[in-house]
């Protein structure tokens, strides 16, 4: 048992929590954005301004036309697999081999792709390392094993992972349909609370498909960590503190919610409250990719991406067209309400003792 630690640490192979489920899933988010999402904004710009150079067709692959967006849509499986890997430590050879991995896996687990990445990379990758430099042949024996478990594992797990995250996904999807305003609330807050923590909320929306109505109620949670502790910290950090949480990251404060944990009153509640407002009466849907429900505002991702539904609802014929209603609730949901709400709470909480001032200094 002693050896087996050894070799363990000796191939940086550590299984624990923090490095499959904040930092493999972390980087998993990044090459999603990287690949997928970036693509959308690019086909979205394409076609609103007329840019022919991201709409036409530039490659005709097995009878499928791609545009530039969709190539680098089309790459999310290998940018993923990869993006673990490299959160993962893995030696060159492995990093390379994933690429191949990530395609197989996200292809096998259909439109829950992503948590099939997840799984399998993180297997194949573990394994990839632990062959590495073991033997005078590693250029051909790390590639290989790499692959060739990477492969078994995608055909194994791959369509059942893919599956059951979407079945999840349709199930969150179909209750929030149902009961808007309840799961609204409970979605609302559990994603704005993950974008917080140091785990992925963006992989979490991606892995579960998570878009409609329990997106925009996703969304506005996200919205309300962001934009609400942005504003209510203005007086400690400053318009640079701003800018920084609200089109960066509320992660920002997690070393502060650790010291003292009240102050994550005001954001949470203000999630529990925008979420129905966004499913029972602004209807806001995330319709564009999965994963920007979990982006909240970082870089505007979230927004742009309710954007791109939009489009893509209209060329479906699912939508008319973009109403001033449409707009309001996207404002609202994404700025507006957190910016205004979250400091009102705050200073409650400051005027009953729970929250002083600096205790958002970043």
């Amino acid at each position: 048992m002693e050896s087996v630690k050894k070799f363990l640490k000796r191939k940086d192979i550590i299984i624990s929590a923090k490095r499959y489920g904040i930092d493999a899933m972390g980087a998993m988010a990044q090459g999603l954005f990287c690949s997928l999402l970036i693509g959308t904004i690019i086909n979205t710009i394409g076609l609103q301004f007329g840019v022919k150079a991201l709409s036409k067709t530039i490659a005709t692959i097995a009878g499928t036309e791609y545009t530039v967006g969709g190539l680098a849509a089309a790459m999310s499986g290998p940018a993923m697999a990869v993006a673990i890997g490299y959160a993962l430590h893995c030696p060159p050879l492995v990093l390379f081999s994933l690429i191949t991995v990530g395609f197989a896996s996200n292809a096998l687990g259909g439109a829950g792709g992503p948590l099939a990445v997840l799984f399998v990379a993180i297997l194949s990758a573990e394994i990839g390392k632990a062959v590495s430099k073991e033997t005078k042949v590693d250029i051909l024996v790390t590639p290989c094993l790499t692959i060739l478990s990477g492969m078994l594992l995608s055909a194994w797990l791959a369509p059942a992972l893919g599956k059951a995250a979407m079945k999840l996904g349709d199930i969150i999807i179909w209750g929030t349909e149902l009961q808007p305003f309840f799961m609204g609330m409970l979605v609302s807050l559990s994603v704005g609370m993950a974008l917080t923590l140091p785990i992925s909320s963006a992989a979490i929306c991606a892995a579960l498909g998570l878009t409609g109505l329990a997106g925009g109620a996703a969304l506005a949670g996200c919205c309300a960590q962001m934009v609400g502790f942005a504003f209510m910290s203005l007086p400690e950090n400053g318009w640079g503190g701003l800018i920084s949480q609200g089109l960066g990251t509320s992660m920002l404060q997690m070393g502060n919610i650790v010291k003292n944990p009240r102050i994550w009153i005001a954001p949470c509640l203000v999630s529990v409250i925008t979420g129905p407002i966004a499913t029972c009466i602004f209807k806001l849907r995330m319709n564009g990719a999965a994963v920007s429900s979990g982006m909240g505002t970082c870089g505007l991702v979230g927004p742009i991406g309710v954007y791109t539904g939009w489009i893509q609802d209209i060329s479906n014929g699912g939508k008319t067209g973009i109403s001033a209603f449409d707009w309001a609730g996207l404002l609202f949901i994404c700025l507006i309400l957190p910016a205004f709400l979250t400091p009102l709470i705050n200073t409650l909480c400051i005027r009953f003792g729970w929250v002083k001032r600096g205790d958002m200094k970043l």
